[in-house]
């Protein structure tokens, strides 16, 4: 089984097709999980993910023998779009608020994703908010010293510091039911201890 959990299907000049649509299957799968879980839980079941993705219930089973595989995957997935969505904010150098848009996305990831959370954590697997985010240091030290330059952000939060905060509230919203508006007025709190303190 390779890194996107694929295995491929027999050999010779046929192998490469089936690989390739099975790759685009396993996309689709992990995309209608998502979807699914946040919908009706991490307690719906993989029939209901099959039909979403429009797929017969074999096709999971090939990619993701359990659910908890699959909510496992969903979840790695996740972080690894944070990636690649970080990046473009890292690629754009006069977004100076890229910072903010970066704290706002990993919190809507959180909350939009609680029950598939709370799903692993019961079957022993714990998501570390702040173990996905070490993976984003280098992003965030840029966004953040864009941020710093730009007057944007106090000049002595560290990145290190960042993530930690990020990371604890992010937690929380993963375990606790939290509302859209108290989920807003966290992240608020959190920009204006990021801003610089006004000048008497």
């Amino acid at each position: 089984m390779d890194r996107d959990g694929v295995t491929p299907a027999g050999g010779g000049a046929g192998g490469r097709p089936v690989r390739a649509d099975a790759r685009r299957n396993r996309a689709r799968i992990l995309e209608a999980a998502e979807a699914v879980f946040a919908e009706q839980g991490a307690s719906a079941s993989t029939e209901a993910v099959a039909a979403r993705t429009g797929v017969a219930i074999g096709t999971v089973f090939r990619h993701f023998p359990t659910k908890p595989e699959l909510l496992q995957a969903v979840v790695m997935n996740l972080w690894d779009r944070l990636v690649t969505e970080v990046d473009a904010l890292v690629d754009d150098p006069e977004d100076v608020t890229a910072l903010f848009e970066f704290c706002t996305r990993v919190m809507a990831i959180s909350a939009r994703n609680r029950a598939v959370f709370e799903r692993l954590a019961e079957t022993g697997t714990r998501v570390h908010v702040g173990d996905a985010l070490a993976r984003l240091r280098p992003s965030v030290d840029l966004l953040l010293e864009r941020a710093q330059k730009a007057g944007a952000v106090r000049d002595d939060l560290q990145s290190a510091e960042l993530i930690a905060l990020l990371a604890a509230i992010c937690q929380e919203a993963m375990t606790g039911e939290w509302s859209e508006p108290f989920r807003h007025r966290a992240l608020a709190i959190l920009f204006d201890g990021m801003r610089p303190t006004p000048k008497p």
